[in-house]
């Protein structure tokens, strides 16, 4: 589980919590015509704007926000490393009995691939392929909280301006104008809430997790192109460590780094 996303989404409740009830009644707070125009509105722009089945897996998306598993890529560079020195020394073909242990199918398709004798084009334009399949579907779930992150605080401002409306309709008593302007109010920070404490953080922590994934299927790419090619392992390693941030690949370029 992904502890950061937990400890944001509840820590910022917890601080609008606390700033609410140190001050009024949690009640004052609580609307729920309110909350039916921002999030029943930021939902049905969704409809408008994605195919039903994308809004339909909605679940899986917000699941990666918390379940991801990012695994790690000093220890994909280090796997990737064995399989080159088994290739150097045994055969490309000796990688065929390792492959049941893997359980990254596209590590597996990548080195299935090589095994084969595939010509290498054809194995590194498949791979960028599907590279692209999953880059693309990761967008599109990013693009989906965007798309609410971006209409729930007009939904909020529509929310409020109809509250404004009924209030002027009753101006002739004066005991409702404050608790009516309050309820219209409360649109505006539903708005402002489900945009910058949801939807926005959740767009963005998808996109970290996109880049991560790109950034480990990239390595495997350019691993199996270079096992294939019969690179030496050291070679294969300084082409892989390229990939990560100077301070992450050790020996004299971490060391001036720091």
């Amino acid at each position: 589980m992904d502890i950061a996303t937990v400890v944001g989404l509840v820590g910022g409740s917890g601080l609008l919590l606390w700033a609410i009830m140190g001050k009024s009644d949690i009640e004052a707070f609580i609307d729920g015509g309110s909350v039916a125009i921002v999030v029943g509105g930021s939902l049905c722009a969704a409809l408008v704007s994605f195919p039903i089945q994308r809004i339909l897996g909605v679940a899986k998306v917000v699941k990666n926000c918390f379940f991801a598993r990012t695994r790690d890529p000093q220890q994909l560079i280090a796997d990737m490393v064995k399989f080159a020195e088994v290739a150097r020394r045994d055969g490309i073909l000796a990688l065929e009995n390792v492959t049941a242990d893997i359980k990254d199918p596209f590590l597996v398709s990548g080195i299935q691939m090589a095994v084969d004798g595939q010509d290498p084009d054809l194995i590194e334009n498949i791979m960028m392929n599907d590279l692209e399949t999953v880059e693309t579907r990761h967008a599109d779930g990013k693009a989906l909280f965007d798309n609410i992150g971006r209409f729930a605080p007009a939904f909020g401002m529509i929310g409020t301006l109809i509250g404004l409306v009924i209030m002027l309709q009753n101006m002739n008593d004066p005991k409702v104008i404050g608790p009516a302007m309050a309820v219209a109010l409360l649109t505006t920070m539903y708005g402002a809430v489900l945009a910058n404490l949801v939807a926005l953080p959740m767009a963005d922590k998808l996109g970290l997790r996109s880049r991560e994934e790109m950034m480990l299927r990239m390595i495997i790419i350019k691993g199996v192109m270079s096992i294939q090619s019969g690179d030496n392992p050291r070679i294969v390693e300084q082409k892989l460590k390229t990939f990560l941030p100077v301070r992450m690949r050790g020996g004299e370029e971490a060391a001036k780094a720091a």
